[in-house]
């Protein structure tokens, strides 16, 4: 492959380069680059927007280059600040470890364990003392630090700043440095944070890392980036049935962003896309099915994702019910001439957490029984033994009748 094709195909799906003649020049040195890619362990889950990244990274693997995927052990006791509007709680070194674990085993579902090093930052941030933090602390001043948007608008808003969250920009650019990172691939979101590695390695006598920024992945509310705590992320172990389902129903204006980020379309198979969506030859449904196909085979096999479009389209297209659903039991003695109150079958079901919600979700129409709408939370409502509650478009439960 051409050097000028091997330049291109990184910088595809990249929303920013510093700088792209830098990463020419490292790509001459004629040797593997050391890539650097650091996650807190803040969720036990890694989703779609991580995958964007891995995909990536995978990409510079089977280039020939090796992966440097840190596991930010040490800097997750801090809580990262980027785009919060208030200081974020650290995590117990519990959650961490535990998180951590999960991380590890998800990672290698994209990349080659082969051209993967998994490092762990507390390493090298454990060891150090007061004295190393507050020289290492000398190599950034506090002006520059507040140049990032978060700290800018927390700080004319007379919002509280933790002196330990500008140590967390320092710690993440001094693990390049201990790394001799050659590139960094990152979200757009932590820019300032690898600028300030590469400051940082300038200091120590090192060739600045080239920085690789990635989009950020919209959610499946098409508007928020996709993100656990948002409730809008679609998980990489998600089961295959729950990972096509909840790829169906992101907007149609995020599909060929998901097409480009998350699979291996070249650009013009991608525009084809594009062009058939905008004259109407292509169906949007259609389009979006192929997606999900084509993300659920990435991580579950060709024929799991053949079986969840197959069960989506049962369920949703023919208005059946799952082939496999959990079951409630009903004593037959809660009954009153086979009939139960909505709130109390809801509860009982475990597919909401309180009656509150169940209320909430019954005047938002989103409760269906035996396929009839419920809306009323008064409502008394008559069951048989099979009967199905829905909840949304995909939580089903069977109700089986006992006579205890």
């Amino acid at each position: 492959m051409a050097d000028s094709d091997i330049l291109q195909r990184i910088q595809r799906g990249c929303a920013q380069i510093i700088s792209e003649a830098e990463l020419a020049a490292k790509l001459d040195l004629g040797r593997p680059l050391k890539v650097k890619y650091g996650a807190d362990p803040s969720a036990p889950d890694l989703h779609l927007g991580h995958v964007v990244v891995l995909r990536k990274l995978r990409q510079l693997q089977d280039l020939g280059h090796e992966v440097q995927f840190l596991i930010g052990d040490f800097t997750g006791l801090i809580g990262d600040p980027t785009g919060q509007s208030a200081t974020r709680p650290p995590l117990s070194r519990e959650q961490i470890q535990a998180n951590a674990e999960t991380y590890q085993e998800q990672v290698f579902r994209v990349l080659n364990p082969e051209r993967t090093r998994v490092v762990f930052n507390s390493a090298w941030c454990a060891p150090m003392t007061f004295s190393d933090v507050i020289r290492l602390a000398a190599h950034y001043t506090v002006a520059r630090i507040l140049e990032r948007d978060d700290f800018e608008k927390r700080f004319h808003e007379n919002r509280p700043i933790g002196l330990h969250e500008f140590l967390y920009p320092l710690i993440q650019g001094y693990d390049s440095v201990v790394l001799h990172s050659d590139l960094e691939l990152c979200g757009t979101d932590q820019i300032f944070n690898c600028l300030v590695a590469r400051s940082l390695q300038q200091d120590f006598g090192q060739a600045p890392e080239v920085i690789l920024a990635l989009p950020l992945l919209e959610g499946l509310d098409g508007t928020n980036k996709m993100s656990k705590s948002l409730g809008n992320y679609v998980a990489v172990s998600d089961a295959p049935q729950d990972m096509f389902g909840k790829l169906m129903s992101i907007p149609d204006s995020l599909m060929l962003k998901y097409f480009e980020l998350l699979t291996d379309l070249s650009p013009a198979e991608t525009r084809k896309i594009h062009d058939g969506l905008r004259d109407g030859s292509l169906h949007p449904r259609q389009a979006k099915a192929d997606l999900a196909r084509r993300v659920v085979t990435q991580f579950h096999g060709p024929s799991e994702a053949e079986r969840a479009g197959q069960e989506f389209d049962r369920i949703f297209s023919s208005r059946e019910t799952p082939s496999d659903m959990p079951t409630l039991s009903v004593s037959a003695a809660e009954l009153k001439e086979n009939k139960i109150w909505i709130l109390k079958l809801l509860t009982a079901s475990g597919l909401v957490a309180s009656k509150s919600e169940a209320q909430r979700l019954l005047r938002q129409g989103a409760v269906e029984l035996d396929q009839q709408k419920i809306s009323d939370p008064n409502l008394d409502v008559g069951i048989h033994e099979g009967s199905v509650l829905q909840i949304g478009k995909r939580r089903f439960v069977k109700i089986s009748i006992s006579n205890q």
